[in-house]
């Protein structure tokens, strides 16, 4: 049965191939009108659940549904999902509006109707000045656009996006996924995307579901995903993250071997058994930093030494040696922060945060 404003729901998916297991005893809920990310390494299992989802592969067990219809045996063309490849598949001999055109030709659109769709959709995109070009005369971006419009003119209750972004160059993928986001809005339509890039992710969704090994390691908010990662996989996939390994102390906090207590807030599930093996984990830009030791220091305090420092424009990411730990604590600091100009490799700092801007992970 279909829960209420679902369109895709998938139910106990499986899908092997020999001895591998890509997609894991999997179940999903994708909402009317959202736009969902499924986000992961390469080998997770996210094409080939969307694969699924398009008919172009079939759950060894499970079941997908669409707007509570089982349609985990309808051929792919008989489902109203729409999939566009990394490789935008143009026409090469065909213009603009004739690839825009194509999808709805097969399916006997009349030409009155087709017509006005095709420019529809093409000044959704803005490309309605180039309808008369052939895809060799566009720009990268521009043929991403016109594959956009071809799968947006057949109006599918989803639209299904393997990778879209990943042929563009950094500039253009940052435009793109602002205007992925005004389409999504602007037609309602329930998108779905791949990606490897967690950047992208946040950008782009209003969900996203993190795979790992065919299953989903956490499905949230960006912001949740971000602020309050799951477990350990999940804090290091998305964003930079500072790992202090040891094991819980009774007083639920963990114990850094050589470097005492550290505390931050705990898991949902509360606090592991004392003497579990745990980690704190805390954010680079939720690092303060100072030259000197503050009168007031935070919750998690410690001096070290600058082994590096890394300038990227707006920030600089500053690689600090504790003596203790195996990696260097990463702080993130504002260009402008204030001790930026006193920093230099080898200088002794202060690295100091608050217990609420740091995590507890048990895995």
């Amino acid at each position: 049965m279909s829960g209420h404003g679902n369109v895709i729901e998938i139910e106990n998916a499986t899908r092997r191939f020999g001895p591998v297991v890509a997609v894991d005893h999997l179940s999903l809920a994708i909402r009317e009108n959202e736009f969902f990310a499924l986000l992961g390494p390469s080998g997770c299992g996210k094409t080939t659940l969307l694969r699924m989802i398009a008919g172009f592969e079939r759950p060894d067990e499970g079941r997908i549904r669409l707007d509570g219809a089982d349609i985990t045996d309808v051929r792919p063309n008989r489902r109203p999902v729409n999939m566009m490849f990394q490789s935008y598949a143009l026409f090469p001999h065909l213009t603009v509006a004739a690839n825009v055109a194509y999808g709805l030709e097969m399916e006997g659109v009349k030409s009155a109707e087709l017509t006005r769709r095709v420019a529809e959709a093409l000044e959704m995109v803005q490309l309605g000045p180039q309808a008369a070009r052939k895809p060799q005369q566009l720009s990268g971006g521009q043929r991403q656009r016109v594959a956009l419009a071809r799968a947006l003119v057949k109006r599918p209750r989803v639209l299904l996006l393997d990778e879209p972004l990943a042929a563009l160059d950094k500039k253009l993928r940052e435009q793109m996924q602002l205007e992925l986001k005004r389409l999504q809005h602007e037609t309602g339509i329930t998108f779905l995307v791949v990606t490897h890039d967690q950047e992208e992710a946040l950008v782009m969704a209003d969900r996203i579901a993190l795979l790992n090994h065919g299953r989903i390691a956490q499905l949230d908010t960006p912001k949740a995903l971000y602020e309050l990662p799951a477990s350990r996989f999940v804090a290091g996939f998305i964003g930079a993250m500072n790992f202090l390994p040891g094991r819980m102390a009774a007083d639920g906090a963990v114990e850094v071997a050589g470097l005492g207590c550290w505390r931050g807030a705990l898991p949902a599930a509360g606090a592991p058994a004392a003497g579990a093996p745990a980690s704190l984990a805390v954010r680079p830009e939720r690092v303060r930093l100072a030259l000197a030791k503050p009168a007031a220091l935070g919750d998690n305090a410690v001096g070290g030494r600058v082994r590096g420092i890394a300038y990227m424009g707006q920030d600089l990411m500053v690689h600090v040696d504790v003596s203790g730990l195996a990696m260097p604590l990463i702080v993130r600091l504002g260009a402008g922060s204030a001790v930026t100009g006193d920093l230099t490799e080898g200088v002794e700092v202060w690295c100091d945060w608050p217990k609420a801007h740091a995590r507890i992970l048990t895995d």
